[in-house]
């Protein structure tokens, strides 16, 4: 009995701060359900901006990811995208969008570049190079914007000390468990917790799917080759504004990340990675992403007393909360998955915090087919431990890439 009183207080203190998250939420979509609008509330400011995009392989809706950002109503930018290989499959949908839209000043630049081991910003910095305006916007290739999202993530850069501007993210377009997962973890913990750092403890946690920030700013904490070596590129740029006196905005303006057709294997393999960063850059606060998993942790008196009455049934009770929980922030934030999907939301907390388990024991990391140690702050080094498993990964990834050919043949 003393275990499941012991695991009960823990449960309502993990419901509890996950409250404290929701009203975080809150606070940033009190405006509007879908964006802030906070070029409105703020001095119009219409910077140049060079918008960098890295691409490799076929991310699910890559046509009209990129071509969303074509349809801006701003009045100048430019938009850059990186490749390192002419073969690389998302070379073919850069060229389609350069077609269609001649009148918007596109590059497409394909070089090999190896300066580091974070691959994303080997294929950034040849962009960076070339970049014609003070204002370097770097978005991901499965991010989705409307309209208004240059005129809104801009607005924020009017105001005096601010050195880089982030966006609220939504998963969007799930079409299978692994993506179903993916959104609901997206529009619950990753939402929330970005939102209640921010706004609570006043801790920017930057998501790299949107950053906004000047040359100047970035070339004062290193550029990008400062990160070339480091897992968690995003967080650190940010981390490293902010101790530089530089203010870091988190936009309410939501973006969406794409995501159609996730197996469960790529997710369960991202959120062990992510895991494992941030166990390396939060150290013992990583604990509280354990204790604050409301439904893993009323599961555990089941597991380690006995399946009675009272520990199924408050374990329920707590599945029941954090659905509705997540249905709220979804609603908040105008997901667009089916209702009914959010009783699946305990099932992926389970994962979670059986995940949650796995940094502890593995210090390194496979991205993109390459795997790395992964040391304190997400700093990678090269690992020689085994080629024959290194070389299986380049394999998979490489009929990964293959497979999702086929989901753009209508290009």
């Amino acid at each position: 009995m003393e275990i499941f009183w012991i695991f009960a207080v823990i449960t309502i203190l993990g419901l509890a701060g996950y409250g404290l998250q929701i009203l975080a939420v809150c606070s940033y979509t009190s405006t509007s359900p879908l964006n802030s609008g906070e070029g409105n509330a703020l001095p119009r400011f219409f910077p140049t901006i060079s918008i960098l995009k890295p691409l490799k392989g076929l991310d699910d809706n890559l046509f009209d990811n990129l071509e969303s950002f074509c349809n801006q109503e701003y009045p100048e930018y430019e938009i850059i995208f990186p490749l390192q290989d002419h073969n690389d499959q998302a070379y073919k949908v850069a060229r389609k969008i350069k077609e269609k839209y001649p009148d918007k000043d596109i590059s497409i630049v394909v070089e090999r570049c190896d300066e580091g081991l974070n691959p994303k910003v080997n294929n950034l910095i040849p962009a960076y190079k070339i970049a014609k305006y003070q204002h370097i916007l770097i978005s991901d290739s499965n991010v989705m914007v409307d309209r208004n999202y240059l005129r809104d993530i801009a607005a924020p850069m009017s105001a005096p000390g601010v050195g880089l501007v982030s966006n609220l993210i939504r998963g969007t377009g799930g079409r299978s468990i692994g993506s179903v997962f993916e959104n609901l973890h997206m529009n619950s913990f990753v939402i929330s917790s970005v939102c209640f750092l921010d706004k609570f403890l006043k801790m920017p946690c930057v998501v790299g799917k949107s950053m906004l920030m000047r040359q100047d700013d970035l070339e004062a904490i290193g550029g990008l080759k400062a990160f070339k070596d480091v897992l968690a590129e995003d967080y650190m740029i940010g981390k490293l504004m902010h101790e530089h006196g530089k203010k870091v905005v988190l936009s309410s303006h939501i973006i969406e990340n794409v995501n159609h057709y996730w197996g469960l294997r790529k997710f369960i393999n991202r959120h062990t990675r992510w895991g494992k960063l941030r166990w390396k850059i939060g150290g013992l606060k990583y604990l509280s992403e354990l204790l604050g998993n409301a439904v893993f942790m009323s599961s555990l008196p089941i597991v380690l007393w006995e399946p009675s009455k009272l520990t199924v049934s408050f374990a329920l009770l707590v599945c029941l909360l954090k659905i509705s929980g997540d249905y709220y922030v979804g609603r908040r934030v105008a997901s667009d998955l089916n209702p009914f999907l959010y009783f699946l939301a305990p099932v992926k907390d389970l994962m979670i915090g059986l995940m949650w388990f796995v940094p502890l024991m593995s210090n390194t990391v496979v991205w993109r087919g390459n795997r790395y140690l992964i040391g304190k702050d997400s700093v990678l080094s090269p690992y020689h431990g085994d080629s024959l498993c290194a070389w299986r990964c380049k394999v998979a990834d490489a009929i990964k890439t293959r497979n999702g050919v086929r989901q753009y043949q209508h290009l």
